[in-house]
């Protein structure tokens, strides 16, 4: 299928290895990440759905690419898709192909019947046209708390596949972290962020059959991105079983179920949390998204 000259649209390739390997050089040349890494964290997400242009070399022009994001809204959940992915060389830009691309994916979203649709990125202000709004994320600080039981523990590396494989397993049975907002399942880009992230921490709780996603802070402060299980431990006792006591508490998600409350501090990062949706899906209480799921 052709429309731009010189090129040609693509869509649902990731089964070809020497175009998701151009995908992988679009978004290496443009954000200097290196998505090959899913391959040995088990592939990337089998929902993804891409739309992109190639050129007569093979090489990927433009991308985005959507994929099944389901959310828990306010208890609620809400089935969502996500955006990722988007890209444009620069000798391409300003012919309309991102444009293209994106009209393309939402077109599809809306096919599907996604209850919405979500994106993260730097420049907020390019998507707007298409109905994407803003949504402010909150961090949670505070005092830690005292009191907790300690259970055994055992460092997971992301890089034994019998880790890896506990993890998956986990995500895939996962209770929401928070009521208020967050994703559902998501291994890929768990695996794949803490791939990325090496002074993440992965801790199991065997008692709880819970893996703690954390990193040390500063002064002595504790930051906490995740909790992967079927039953989320009190805040305390996660502190207990790590056996430190830390100065200040960090939590990156909505702590409703931490048995903790910290204040809400608005997130002042570069990237934005955007949603497009015919019906307002908004969380009503201050919320973030987990490090260890952005896309």
């Amino acid at each position: 299928m052709s429309g731009h000259s010189g090129l040609t649209f693509r869509s649902d390739y990731f089964g070809d290895p020497a175009a998701f390997r151009a995908l992988a050089d679009l978004l290496e040349a443009t954000f200097d990440i290196d998505i090959t890494i899913l391959h040995r964290l088990g592939g990337p997400d089998p929902t993804s759905v891409a739309f992109a242009w190639f050129d007569d070399t093979g090489a990927c022009i433009a991308n985005i690419s959507a994929f099944s994001l389901p959310l828990v809204i306010d208890g609620v959940l809400v089935r969502a898709a996500g955006l990722q992915s988007g890209a444009v060389r620069p000798s391409h830009r300003g012919r309309g192909l991102y444009r293209d691309v994106m009209q393309k994916a939402l077109v599809h979203c809306d096919a599907e019947g996604f209850e919405a649709v979500a994106l993260l990125t730097d420049t907020p202000d390019l998507y707007r046209r298409y109905g994407f709004r803003p949504l402010v994320q909150h961090r949670f600080s505070g005092a830690a708390p005292q009191g907790g039981h300690g259970s055994a523990v055992r460092r997971l590396d992301i890089g034994v596949n019998r880790d890896t494989e506990v993890i998956s397993r986990l995500i895939d049975g996962r209770a929401p972290v928070s009521d208020h907002f967050a994703p559902l399942r998501q291994r890929e880009m768990f695996l794949f962020n803490a791939a990325l992230a090496p002074d993440v921490n992965l801790d199991l709780l065997e008692k709880h059959g819970a893996v703690v996603a954390w990193r040390a802070g500063e002064d002595g402060g504790f930051e906490l991105l995740d909790v992967v299980g079927s039953n989320i431990p009190d805040l305390a006792d996660i502190l207990a079983s790590l056996a430190i006591s830390p100065s200040r508490v960090r939590v990156h998600f909505s702590p409703d179920r931490l048995a903790w409350d910290g204040v809400a501090v608005p997130d002042e990062g570069d990237m934005v949390l955007m949603l497009r949706s015919a019906k307002e899906v908004a969380p009503q209480k201050p919320f973030a998204l987990s490090p260890m799921a952005e896309f």
